[in-house]
């Protein structure tokens, strides 16, 4: 079990009464809503989910529960996997482990390649599958559905000793652009009150969709990043890196940085295209729409011959109409009940394809991405 699942016995009413982000079929930013959150019970018929919206399935009644049997592959994000794992052992507990859900977090683009093999059921996505992927879908004749299920901030970490406060996203460019390799090694070569010292980072490996979102908001490409950095997909290996290295930097998922604020020290990050200066990586302020543009959706992709299995079909209602709850427990941020019922329907309408065009975006709004159909 990852240091992160831990907590989620131990936190108690994490989070009652934030504003809940808005999310369609196919989010890709966020948008404060009127609404509060309610946790909830996470008994297996129904899940109050906010907005004063109640899911319920059919299929999660304790008597269609003990039917099920089977197995669940799931492979892809780091980022997604606390969430995922928190849903499948409670999905297990609720089955009576009749179903197993082996969990691997090998990265969205490890995750990608394994699903487009065929290899399994449901892959993790810290990012839009990309046109190549989509494409190697299409060939090997395998649908999908897209399915968002949370927010998450990427966050901006550095030695608990650095007396840094905050970032520009144009000062993350100069340190992450691809010119920047063996150049800009110093702190001071990125700004000249910084100190004389030695930079060194940390940060998502090439498979990891977290690189591919990163990327796009910083240095404006997808994967247009130096080499010169230490690279994982584990994010857990990021935060004990930066932990120990006095000159790090490195950048990862939100819940990673909450499991270990004594370990690092998180950035307030400001984006030159608003003027609200720097903004710390906090739930409230990515619910607010402030903390940009390193606010993300996270998906779930269900290959669409394992959703017509009745265990599958039923891990991913379970998830849905409990999402609200464990994502929550987890330190993530939830979509508000009203989108969590779109995302219900879209699954149980079984529609195939993706709202995106094959490419991460960034900033865009959540009316706009909802208006899309899949394609």
């Amino acid at each position: 079990m990852s240091t992160i699942a831990l907590s989620r016995y131990t936190a108690a009413g994490l989070l009652a009464g934030l504003l809940f982000v808005g999310c369609g079929p196919s989010g890709n930013s966020n948008s404060p809503t009127g609404g509060t959150g309610a946790t909830g019970s996470s008994g297996a018929g129904s899940e109050s989910t906010g907005a004063g919206t109640e899911l319920k399935s059919d299929l999660l009644a304790p008597a269609e529960l003990a039917k099920l049997s089977g197995k669940i592959q799931i492979d892809g994000s780091s980022s997604l996997f606390p969430v995922s794992e928190a849903v499948g052992e409670d999905f297990q507990i609720a089955v009576k482990k009749k179903v197993q859900v082996p969990i691997a977090h090998a990265g969205t683009g490890g995750g990608m390649k394994r699903f487009v093999r065929g290899e399994i059921d449901i892959c993790d996505a810290s990012r839009p599958i990309s046109e190549s992927e989509m494409a190697g879908c299409k060939e090997a004749g395998i649908e999908f559905i897209e399915l968002p299920v949370c927010f998450d901030a990427l966050t901006i970490v550095v030695h608990t000793s650095n007396k840094l406060n905050s970032i520009t996203v144009d000062q993350l460019k100069t340190i992450w652009e691809p010119d920047a390799e063996k150049k800009v090694v110093k702190w001071n070569q990125v700004d000249p009150t910084w100190p004389d010292s030695d930079l060194r980072l940390f940060g998502a490996g090439s498979d990891s969709g977290t690189f591919d979102y990163f990327t796009e908001a910083t240095v404006g490409k997808a994967r247009s990043s130096r080499k010169d950095y230490n690279a994982s997909e584990d994010d857990n290996t990021l935060v004990q890196g930066v932990k120990g290295d006095a000159g790090a930097l490195g950048y990862i998922p939100f819940a990673y940085y909450t499991e270990n604020t004594k370990a690092v020290k998180a950035l307030a990050v400001d984006w030159e295209k608003d003027d609200l200066g720097p903004v710390e990586p906090t739930l409230e302020n990515v619910l607010a729409a402030k903390y940009n543009p390193l606010s993300r959706p996270l998906f779930l992709y269900v290959n669409r011959k394992s959703a017509d299995r009745p265990e599958v079909k039923a891990f991913v209602e379970y998830y849905i109409v409990n999402a609200t709850k464990l994502v929550t427990e987890v330190k993530y941020m939830p979509l508000p009940g009203d989108e969590y019922q779109l995302v219900l329907n879209r699954f149980r309408e079984l529609k195939v394809g993706s709202a995106f065009k094959g490419k991460p975006e960034v900033g865009v709004k959540i009316q706009d991405i909802l208006a899309r159909e899949v394609q």
